[in-house]
């Protein structure tokens, strides 16, 4: 008997037939098992007076692979068969066809023929008994799809040995099916993983010992050329992705070539380019946006003079540059740099503060009373002409040092400390610590701790300061402002604080119970501040919101209607998802950096301090590491309490998979 199941055309003795079944002997190995009669072809009945046998291996079978391949005819007389059967089109019986071909009707013959009908051949077709000759339209078509097939599976071959290579591709030499689905590995490196692998995808790469899943698929695309090992997926598909259009560019070479002209409004513009001043910065800052100044009057009055510079003069609202601003929201910080909200032409062009250049600005001025408190404010637009660009180092030796030629930057120190002491008695929170970030340089990261040095907390205590007075402009004219806010705290009680360490740890105690910031159209105390109301305005050439501020501001003093709350509110909504998007890739980068510098040094150990428990079922505890200024999550000994001193070092690093674990031990 003929069988067919899923292991291919099968030789088989029937052993016994009941009802509708038969009892097999399968194959030389006389496999026993029932089969349904429909599912059987006889080949050739027993007809010796003997007993029947048993297997196939015997008489007067006597079959075996051996002799089923010497007894198979020659290719070329099943070809000549097939040319005599063109004039049979209705085919032949089984056992006719098998005379025809080797001249020969016996069960070996018959069983070899028949086994090599239903293999891969195309010159016949074998429909229950009866073999027909293909037509010759179907043989070439047969032929054809079978060449198509072998090339396929030779290039499946060639696919899989690329993978298990693991060596650079050359993309012209991928078939259009191979780059779809290299295509689609790199969309689920991205985590993008709603498309399944298709089947030859998943069986290559399992060929190439390669799980289906993000990390791993990352891993062998950065091998294979098709991934860079700092891409960060959280940037595909957002407008920071190919940065600048080129027609936004020749926008901006426009307004450059323009920047020296006239514009609307300059000729009122309060000419203070001949006051000394100075913008102090991070030294690779190159987007300068504010700049300080003190002044004493003929009167004896001091005044504290906070410039902020203008972009408002060259970007007009709606225009093109001005809607991909809002687009964007704010700049972009990343480890290897900034992605600017405006191009970087314009940003460390025109619009910035550059020491010598005149600079159109916003220029704010204060006088404080002996107590810090704000006596005396005014606001408008400007001329400025720094005398100086400063780094924070440059500004602490200043301060420090203060040459009797250069005393206004000790001078404004003083002042603003006074400030900051006047904010703290208003309830003020003052966190600040040494805080550590990780830089690329090219593909190393290296970590760089900024210290809350007297530059940087006059600058920050400057800003403040400035977005208080434009606060209080707002609500004495009931304007409609991006208001920052936070909710009153309720604080840990003051001996449970004293009983924490000064520093990370009575910090942690203290940030658990704060509110996230909000941003509103209407004026309200910010807790941490220590301020009835604030705005932030002197960033406007890094976030969207602060020249929002500004337009409303220049609408009052040109006595025109500035945007009402409702308008204000759904502006700053749409501000909202471009905001939160810019803040996760900022946390992914910083995050994916981290990792870097950790693989780095991954066998070193640091020693950190318990500050409290993420997941204690999980032993996941927040810990800071003085020696870089991070605090971090990872494994803690069960029972740490806060100002706990332990030992942390890396466990698990692998920054193509995003995953860091670490440990610590007391």
């Amino acid at each position: 008997m003929g069988l067919g199941d899923e292991r291919g055309p099968q030789l088989a003795v029937v052993l016994a037939v009941a009802s509708n079944k038969a009892s097999l002997a399968i194959g030389t190995s006389a496999r026993q098992q029932i089969q349904p009669l429909r599912q059987l072809l006889l080949i050739c009945a027993f007809s010796g007076e003997c007993d029947p046998p048993q297997r196939l291996s015997q008489a007067p079978w006597s079959i075996s692979d051996d002799a089923l391949t010497a007894v198979l005819p020659a290719r070329s007389d099943f070809a000549a068969a097939w040319n005599l059967m063109q004039a049979e089109p209705q085919g032949l019986q089984l056992s006719d066809w098998v005379d025809l071909v080797s001249s020969r009707r016996d069960g070996l013959a018959i069983a070899a023929c028949w086994r090599w009908c239903l293999g891969p051949q195309t010159l016949f077709r074998l429909r229950q008994n009866l073999v027909e000759a293909r037509p010759l339209a179907d043989l070439r078509r047969l032929r054809r799809e079978r060449r198509l097939r072998v090339l396929q599976e030779q290039a499946e071959m060639r696919w899989q040995q690329q993978l298990r290579e693991r060596q650079p591709l050359d993309l012209q030499l991928l078939s259009a099916e191979q780059r779809q689905q290299l295509e689609l590995l790199i969309d689920w490196a991205g985590g993008e993983c709603t498309t399944p692998l298709p089947l030859p995808l998943r069986q290559a790469l399992q060929a190439a010992k390669v799980t289906a899943d993000t990390g791993s698929i990352r891993h062998l695309l950065v091998d294979l050329g098709q991934w860079q090992a700092h891409n960060l997926p959280s940037l595909r598909a957002t407008v920071w992705e190919h940065g600048f259009s080129a027609d936004l560019l020749a926008d901006a070479e426009r307004l450059l070539a323009s920047a020296e002209t006239e514009q609307p409004g300059d000729a009122e513009r309060l000419d203070l380019s001949g006051q000394r001043s100075v913008t102090i910065d991070d030294a690779d800052t190159c987007d300068i946006d504010d700049g300080l100044a003190l002044e004493t009057t003929p009167a004896g009055q001091v005044k504290i003079w906070i410039h902020v510079a203008d972009p408002g003069r060259l970007i007009e609202l709606d225009s093109p540059l001005d809607l991909e601003a809002r687009r964007r929201g704010s700049s972009l910080y990343l480890a290897s740099g900034i992605l600017p909200m405006f191009p970087e032409g314009l940003a460390t062009g025109p619009m910035s503060l550059r020491a010598g250049h005149r600079s159109a600005a916003w220029s704010i001025w204060v006088e404080l009373d002996g107590d810090g408190a704000v006596a005396a404010s005014g606001l408008q637009r400007s001329w400025v002409k720094p005398t100086y660009r400063l780094s924070y180092a440059d500004a602490d030796d200043l301060i420090d040092l203060a040459p009797p030629q250069e005393r206004d930057l000790a001078d404004l120190h003083g002042l603003l400390l006074r400030r900051r002491q006047w904010r703290v008695r208003q309830g003020a929170l003052l966190l600040d610590q040494p805080e550590g970030r990780i830089r690329a340089q090219g593909d190393a990261a290296q970590l760089e701790i900024t210290e809350p040095s007297p530059a940087r907390l006059m600058v920050a205590e400057a800003m403040i300061l400035a977005g208080a007075v434009v606060a209080g402009l707002g609500q004495d004219q009931a304007l409609a402002l991006p208001y920052r806010s936070q909710l009153t705290a309720t604080l840990p009680p003051e001996a449970e604080l004293a009983a924490l360490p000064a520093g990370p740890v009575r910090h942690c105690a203290i940030k658990r119970c704060l509110s996230r910031g909000h941003t509103g159209t209407e004026p309200s105390p910010h807790f941490s501040l220590g301020l009835p109301a604030y705005v932030q305005v002197t960033s406007p050439i890094r976030r969207y919101a602060d020249l929002v501020a500004q337009r409303q501001l220049l609408a009052i003093q040109q006595a025109r209607q500035p945007m009402v709350a409702a308008d204000l509110a759904a502006l700053l909504s749409d501000l909202d998802g471009p905001l939160r998007q810019g803040t996760q890739i900022s946390r992914e980068d910083q995050r994916h950096w981290q990792q870097v510098w950790f693989a780095a040094h991954g066998s070193e150990h640091w020693q950190a301090c318990f500050l409290r428990w993420l997941r204690p079922q999980d032993r996941l505890g927040l810990v800071h590491v003085d020696a870089l200024a991070m605090d971090l999550a990872a494994e803690c000994p069960a029972g740490s309490s806060p100002a706990d001193l332990l030992q942390l070092r890396v466990q698990a690093v692998d920054p193509l998979r995003d995953q860091l674990r670490l440990q610590a031990t007391g």
